[in-house]
């Protein structure tokens, strides 16, 4: 069984990350690409950009919402599926985001998505 672990990107790399993901549609603010440590920029794990915009009109009133629909639109697409064929070898996979929030974030929702599936 497969480890999914979420740590931000403005993290250093770790010896245990195993497979480091990066799942942000967007490039992280402050990062130069040459400077960031991944091996997968999916952003197609991402939430589509309508969600995205939609939770960040209220992050902590729509928690919940935005969790549920972004699992929904995980379900409906074959992102996940995907990242299977990269992550096959690995034990570990660290995912990877750049939001400030480590407490509501779409990698926590992710990890716990593919946790189920893997």
């Amino acid at each position: 069984m497969k480890e999914f672990k979420v740590k931000r990107i403005y993290e250093p790399r770790a010896e245990n990350d195993g497979f480091r993901v990066f799942v942000d549609r967007m490039w992280p603010r402050g990062k130069r690409k040459q400077d960031l440590e991944y091996d997968l920029w999916a952003k197609d794990l991402a939430p589509s950009t309508e969600l995205r915009r939609w939770y960040h009109e209220d992050i902590e009133g729509r928690w919940e919402e935005f969790s549920r629909r972004y699992e929904q639109e995980l379900a409906d697409g074959h992102a996940a599926d995907y990242l299977r064929d990269y992550v096959v070898g690995f034990d570990i996979v660290t995912l990877l985001y750049a939001a400030k929030d480590e407490t509501r974030n779409h990698a926590l929702v992710l990890a716990d998505y593919l946790r189920n599936r893997f």
